[in-house]
């Protein structure tokens, strides 16, 4: 046991909020998620700040918003020098290890230009998110090459699952009758059973590797956060037997889509429903393909969770570990007639986040729910106050959850902020959209959700009378509604044109030039006795070396 608090970080990727018993699915039950529920704090109202992998969590490992870090999609670099939360944790003594995704791309051409070896270890450091990598384990595509980060392909050889591309061929395709192989890239094999036994599937894999760290770690002796990012339940929706087929038709809930969503006027909105994915998972065919599998990627996960959490149990580590358990974005799975993420409605945009605090501050608020508006972003300051970071208001642009945790006063925030980079899409193409247009703002106060389309008009939801977020505001020119759209534009402009490129503004900076008529440097004094008025310091005494600078 350490003096100051471990922290395990759960992120399983694209999961969605609604899809865990614990915030109210009929039919998928979570019992081990629950119950870490039911000894932390269950939080309503998280939203992250991109609907996308990599600029979601980039923000998250940043705690600042995608307009302040730069990576606003998928591959696009963190840029060299940007301060992590590995960077501030490895400050105060603790260390912060990745077991599983992040979806970093690194920086190559600004650590060449700064002459900074990537096998450094400076550059291994900027290279991976400021994590030090126990296993990195990121996915592939159907043509990928082995991975070069992760053992996971080796380990599938050494038992036995020998290919050219074993990820593909086993963890993420199924058998066909006369044992074909059929990859889970093409919706229609979701339903078979992946092609590898679940105690060798990644879910499993990653599992175990978590606990070899944890192992690992006590030796060490020093305080940790590790980030344990599980890659599924995300796509290829494939998952091993027995969970390819504890879910049939009949435990699908009704897609949440309304027939006026379809006849949208907005043509970014119709462009998005225009879109490959969004025509395919409009299908039903498609949902009761894909939905059962999702549902069985998720009860894997919640029993890989369950064998984890016993297992902390029975080695101690759970009475000096913070269990933080989210994801970093939802999926649409057909409804609004849209698949995968990339928009904002809640079911991409918000998702679960429970935190487990075992310190004796937390008694009081366990297995109580928050419906405080918390962001993605908020994460980084908590853990950084869990082991011992002093805070760094400069840099970290989210805000500390611990007096939820702790049932104390300090947390509030009046809107969520999440945003995305188009520009590489079916929609940015069909809408002849040049990059640095193809963007949209979403800010969130709780009960209206306005989303700034960048050459288009807004989209506006009222949550409080349309929760299910089918009719778009954003032209209605009801006296109301034109009131709500000119507040939001107006928060979203003060939210923009605050401090979000000051992380050089370190407390000893800030001292320094406040105390700058001290040091020498003097502006606006008319004489001596002025000057003796103002600072309290003789003019003659304050000059050994000639005169001051003026």
């Amino acid at each position: 046991m350490t003096e100051r608090p471990n922290v395990l970080w759960i992120m399983a990727d694209q999961l969605r909020f609604d899809y865990l018993s614990c915030y109210g699915h009929p039919h998928l039950h979570t019992p081990h998620i629950d119950a870490l529920a039911a000894r932390g704090v269950r939080f309503t109202n998280t939203y992250v700040q991109s609907p996308v992998c990599g600029p979601s969590r980039m923000s998250a490992y940043t705690g600042r918003y995608v307009r302040s870090h730069g990576s606003t999609w998928n591959g696009m670099p963190l840029r060299v020098g940007e301060p992590t939360l590995g960077d501030h944790l490895r400050q105060a003594g603790a260390r912060a290890v990745l077991v599983g995704k992040t979806h970093m791309a690194a920086d190559l051409e600004g650590m060449a230009w700064l002459g900074i070896d990537p096998k450094s270890v400076i550059g291994a450091r900027a290279s991976e998110c400021g994590f030090e990598v126990f296993e990195r384990d990121d996915g592939l595509h159907p043509d990928s090459p082995r991975q070069q980060w992760s053992a996971y392909d080796d380990y599938l050889v050494s038992h036995g699952y020998k290919s050219d591309n074993p990820w593909e061929d086993f963890a993420n395709s199924g058998l066909g009758e006369n044992d074909e192989l059929l990859s889970a890239w093409l919706l229609k094999n979701s339903r078979l059973p992946a092609n590898v036994p679940e105690e060798h599937s990644e879910t499993a894999y990653m599992t175990n590797r978590a606990m070899d760290f944890m192992r690992e770690a006590k030796a060490d002796g020093r305080p940790w956060m590790c980030h344990l990012s599980y890659i599924k339940p995300h796509w290829p929706y494939i998952v091993p037997a027995p969970y390819h087929d504890m879910y049939g038709p009949q435990h699908i809930v009704d897609p949440i889509r309304s027939p006026s969503e379809r006849e949208t006027d907005h043509p970014l909105m119709q462009a998005y429903l225009n879109a490959r994915v969004c025509r395919s998972f409009s299908r039903d065919q498609v949902r009761q393909h894909v939905i059962p599998a999702y549902m069985g990627l998720i009860k894997q996960l919640d029993d890989n969770l369950g064998r984890l959490f016993a297992w902390m149990d029975e080695t101690g580590l759970s009475e000096n570990t913070i269990i933080a358990f989210t994801s970093d974005h939802g999926d649409y799975m057909g409804d609004h007639w849209m698949g995968d993420k990339d928009f904002y409605h809640d079911v991409a945009a918000k998702v679960p986040l429970i935190i487990a605090d075992p310190r004796a501050q937390a008694n009081a608020s366990r297995g109580s729910v928050s419906d405080e508006l918390v962001e993605m972003i908020d994460l980084a300051p908590t853990f950084m106050s869990a082991l011992g970071c002093a805070p760094k208001p400069h840099v970290i642009e989210g805000r500390d959850l611990t007096p939820i945790l702790h049932k104390t006063k300090g947390f509030s925030r009046h809107y969520a902020i999440s945003e995305h980079d188009y520009h590489w899409s079916e929609m940015a193409r069909a809408l002849n959209v040049a990059q640095e247009n193809a963007r949209t703002v979403m800010i969130h106060d709780g009960r209206w959700k306005y989303i700034r389309c960048e050459g288009f008009a807004p989209v506006l939801f009222d949550l409080e009378t349309d929760p299910q977020e089918f009719t778009n505001l954003g032209s209605c020119m009801a006296e109301d509604h034109v009131r709500v759209r000119a507040r939001m534009e107006a928060a979203l402009l003060s939210w923009a044109t605050r401090h979000h490129t000051r992380i050089t503004a370190t407390p000893k900076v800030l001292e320094r030039q406040k105390n700058a008529s001290e040091s020498g440097i003097l502006i606006g004094f008319w004489d001596e006795e002025e000057f003796k008025a103002e600072t309290g310091i003789s003019f003659d005494s304050f000059k050994p070396n000639g005169p001051p600078n003026v």
